[in-house]
């Protein structure tokens, strides 16, 4: 089956490289499309914060360095891509974004959280996985 649409969830954390090196691994075709995913999380809920403002100066900082580091990644594609980077929970922004490009596949990393760590910030990849349209590779930190 040849990708279309490959979605994936990138922070700025190692694993990044790891993902990105699991997605490598599918051997794209240059017709297939990468979306470049990073959720901005905010300490603020939605109520607080409204998509439709302009952020503060403040804020410009974090987002432009999460830009850069997308764009160095897009250039290491041999495909088609896309960015996104947008704010929210970051299960529910990547689900979304995958069903607005109809996604063939989810790559997202996996810190491996255990204990009490994983309930208080709960598991992104494993809330992808359950509430994604389909199919989701998750690649393990170790």
């Amino acid at each position: 089956m040849a990708l279309k649409t490959v979605l994936v969830a990138i922070d700025d954390s190692e694993l990044a490289e790891k993902v990105l090196q699991a997605v490598g691994d599918f051997q794209l075709e240059p017709a297939t499309k990468v979306i470049l995913v990073h959720v901005v999380t905010s300490g603020t809920s939605d109520f607080e914060m409204g998509a439709d403002r302009p952020h503060a100066q403040g804020d410009e900082l974090p987002y432009r360095k999460v830009e850069r580091l997308l764009q160095a990644y897009q250039e290491k594609l041999l495909c088609q891509s896309e960015l996104e980077i947008v704010s929210g929970e970051p299960a529910a922004e990547i689900v979304r974004l995958a069903n607005i490009y109809k996604a063939d596949v989810i790559a997202i990393g996996c810190r491996g959280l255990t204990g009490v760590k994983r309930i208080l910030e709960g598991s992104v990849s494993s809330q992808v996985v359950a509430d994604a349209h389909c199919s989701v590779l998750v690649v393990k930190a170790k």
